[in-house]
């Protein structure tokens, strides 16, 4: 016998209709995928270097830079330090007096050689340490020993290499800019070992950059310190080398050449550059390029993708 309808059970209609089933469940997503929008330290240590690598590579750019300079300020310090056939070619000034007197003057063959046989050298050449002297068809003979905050002084130098009573006129150009030359010379000696010495840290201090901009602060103020010491040293020898020679050329009465050192002069203004470079590194890291510091906490967000990154939106009411 059957059952009035009203009294048979209903069948629950388990099932949910398509459009609530996709309004309630959403666009599906991995829940296995960590929230780059947070900005902790939980991000992945990849994610981290691939959202800074443009730091990163200015970072190592800045590196290199201070490298480079540091082997070219190496080979400014131990130039002319001893007779060797690439330091002997690394000099700020070389005085030549091989013919000191003019070969007008009568009998000037023989006066030259008896200034040589009184102890006169043909040639000087000065570097930052010492100086060195020889003759032209034997080269380098003696260096002094290297000093610190030298400064070449040719009066003194020429008159214990003489003979006892002998003397040798020089030009007053010269004898008027050694009070000057003493005190430049030991500056630029300051400061061409103190940017040595600060370039050689920043080839290892230059990457710690990368993780905040913050670091960039101090770092900018010593890598612009250090731009102004080896600017303003290779200033002060260019100017030094020029001024002696000029000098030394002034008195026709005497013939005093002078010769520029080209290698120091290319080694010290590529030292002087890269130390720029370097500089103007550092000071484009502190307003540009993501650091790790900007995303851990939070300034900059990682795209939903983890490929990028954006500024932290900030939500107005």
């Amino acid at each position: 016998m059957g059952l009035p309808s009203i009294l048979r059970p209903r069948k629950r209609n388990t099932t949910t209709p398509t459009s609530e089933k996709h309004a309630s469940t959403g666009p599906s997503t991995p829940t296995s995928r960590p929230d780059y929008q947070t900005g902790s330290d939980t991000i992945p240590q990849e994610t981290l270097r691939r959202v800074t690598k443009t730091r990163r590579i200015f970072a190592l750019t800045a590196s290199i830079a201070y490298l480079i300079s540091w082997v070219f300020l190496v080979l400014v310090l131990i130039g002319n330090t001893y007779p060797r056939a690439v330091l002997s070619d690394i000099y700020f000034f070389k005085l030549d007096l091989s013919d000191i007197i003019p070969l007008s003057v009568p009998n000037a063959r023989l006066i030259n050689s008896i200034a040589q046989s009184i102890g006169l050298h043909d040639f000087y050449q000065v570097g930052l340490w010492n100086f060195c002297e020889g003759y032209i068809n034997e080269g380098i003979t003696f260096c002094s020993k290297p000093e610190t905050l030298y400064w070449f002084n040719p009066v003194e130098i020429l008159m214990s290499e003489l003979l006892a009573g002998a003397t040798i006129a020089l030009p007053t150009e010269i004898i008027t800019i050694l009070s000057i030359l003493q005190i430049t010379s030991q500056i630029m000696f300051g400061f061409f070992l103190t940017s040595a010495i600060l370039t050689f840290l920043y080839i290892f201090l230059s990457p710690i950059a990368t993780k905040s901009k913050w670091w960039s602060l101090p770092l900018s103020i010593g890598a612009f310190i250090n731009m102004i010491l080896v600017v303003a040293a290779s200033i002060v020898g260019t100017v030094i080398s020029l001024v002696f020679k000029y000098a030394a050329e002034a008195q026709k009465e005497l013939n005093i050449k002078s010769y520029v050192g080209t290698k120091m002069f290319v080694f010290m203004w590529l030292a002087a550059g890269f130390g720029i470079v370097g500089f103007a590194v550092h000071s484009g890291m502190g307003c540009c390029c993501v650091s790790r510091r900007d995303v851990t906490t939070g300034r900059r967000t990682l795209k939903p993708d983890g490929q990028g990154v954006q500024r932290k939106e900030v939500e107005v009411r």
